[in-house]
This record gives C-alpha cells, sequence and structure tokens, in this order.
C-alpha cells in the first residue's frame, strides 16, 4: 500500500481527462467513391459504431471529430442520432492525417492531460481496449495496441525485393493510440512544420526520440479501406452478435 492509501484511505486520486479525436476527415478514395463512415454495417453508419464504443469508454470524458468540411453537418447530426450524450465537437480537418489530428487537439479541453486517437474507421473497437490503453498511457505517455504479423513481409523497389525483416520483430498498429497531450501536440506540430507526412499518430512522437509503448490489440478492430473490407465487417458482426 502506498503511503498516501495509508494516510487518506477515502482518498481517490484525481485522473487526468481524456479527449477522444475521432479521425474522420479522409477521402476514401479506396471506397469506390463513397464516404466509408457514413456506409451501413448492421443497420448503423460505420462510424456510429466507432462512436458509440467511446461514449461507452469510462476513461474518455469528451469527443472532439475531424472531418471533411462537407461531413461536418452529417457528423453533428449522426451524434444526436445515435445518442451521443459525451461533449462533443466536430471541426475541419487539414489536408493530412497529421494536419486533422492537430487540429482536433488544439480543440481539446484544456484539462485534458491525454488524448487517444481513434480512427473513425475502426467500428470494432471496444470500450474496454480504450480504457485498457488509456489507463497504461497515464504512465507510459505514448501507448498503442498491436497485433504480431503473420505474414512474412518484404521490403521491396520497383517490385525487386530487398530485404526480409524478422517477423517476431513486426507489429500491426491499431487504434486508439493513446498520449500525453502536450507530447502529441508538439509532435505533431513538428511534423506538421517539417512537411512529412505520416501515416499514423505513433510516428509522430517517434520523431521525437520518444518511446512508444505497444499493448495487446484485438483480431476484430480492422480498418475499413476498401469495399472487400466491409464484407469482412459484416461477418464480424454478424459473429458478434450471434
Amino acid at each position: 500500500m502506498k503511503l498516501w492509501q495509508k494516510l487518506f484511505p477515502d482518498h481517490r486520486p484525481v485522473k487526468p481527462l481524456c479527449t477522444a479525436i475521432i479521425a474522420a476527415a479522409g477521402s476514401s478514395r479506396r471506397m469506390e467513391g463513397e464516404n466509408k463512415l457514413l456506409l451501413p454495417l448492421g443497420g448503423k453508419p460505420v462510424l456510429a459504431h466507432t462512436l458509440l464504443a467511446v461514449e461507452v469508454a469510462s476513461a474518455v470524458n469528451e469527443i472532439v471529430i475531424a472531418a471533411r468540411e462537407e461531413d461536418l453537418v452529417r457528423f453533428a447530426e449522426l451524434c444526436k442520432t445515435w445518442g451521443i450524450t459525451k461533449p462533443v465537437k466536430v471541426i475541419v480537418g487539414g489536408k493530412t492525417r497529421e494536419e486533422s489530428v492537430l487540429r482536433a487537439a488544439m480543440e481539446a479541453n484544456p484539462d485534458a492531460g491525454l488524448l487517444a486517437v481513434q480512427d473513425g474507421a475502426r467500428p470494432f473497437v471496444t470500450p474496454e481496449l480504450i480504457d485498457a490503453v488509456v489507463e497504461l498511457a497515464r504512465t507510459k505517455l505514448a501507448v498503442a495496441p498491436a497485433l504480431p504479423v503473420k505474414d512474412t513481409i518484404k521490403v521491396a523497389v520497383d517490385g525487386v525485393v530487398r530485404d526480409t525483416p524478422e517477423r517476431r520483430l513486426l507489429y500491426a498498429v491499431q487504434t486508439p493510440q493513446v498520449f500525453d497531450a502536450q507530447l502529441l501536440r508538439a509532435a505533431l506540430q513538428s511534423a506538421v512544420d517539417a512537411g512529412v507526412e505520416l501515416t499514423d499518430d505513433c510516428s509522430a512522437v517517434e520523431r521525437l526520440g520518444k518511446e512508444v509503448y505497444l499493448t495487446p490489440g484485438l483480431d476484430e478492430n480492422i480498418k475499413i479501406t476498401t469495399p472487400w473490407d466491409m464484407i469482412l465487417a459484416e461477418a464480424i458482426l454478424e459473429k458478434r452478435e450471434g
């Protein structure tokens, strides 16, 4: 037992506020012209599934959605339709992921000590996973869920294999990726200023030489990117509900 627990047995330490940032400003260019976040999945839009998981997560205090300008009203209405009760803002994202997440981070509650970045197109994230990653980030400052890669990966240039990394060292990273708020803002601002385009938010923190910790992810926590992913998503949903 810690000293403060002995001196103040009824005291409960106040945990820092956590803002969930929903990355939802992508172009869906690989979805054959359809906005993947608004596609129906089991009677709900893809984005609604994601938001409902964040809504239930006890570690999240508020939500900021980074969206394309043409989606602002639709996403705001979606939040009302599907009963999102946590404080939520829908803001215009940027041209790149890091610009969008940085804009959302700047709109977060100034008292938020943690920022949890969640892909809007990962509808099978669970409240339990969100809470677990946030809890670990309170001490580790930068945490992401991940799964060991199952396939052998090749590094190729112009179709010619140049290297085969050791599979045991490779992980497929998911979201939510949760960070100390000041750390993430600084990392994203540095990436934006340098004109570096990144595919995830951990990469921004890694650029600053900071450690990112991995924690077990979920097999079903897929990101919907192509029409094939929607077929897989329907199968996952049927298994979940069945």
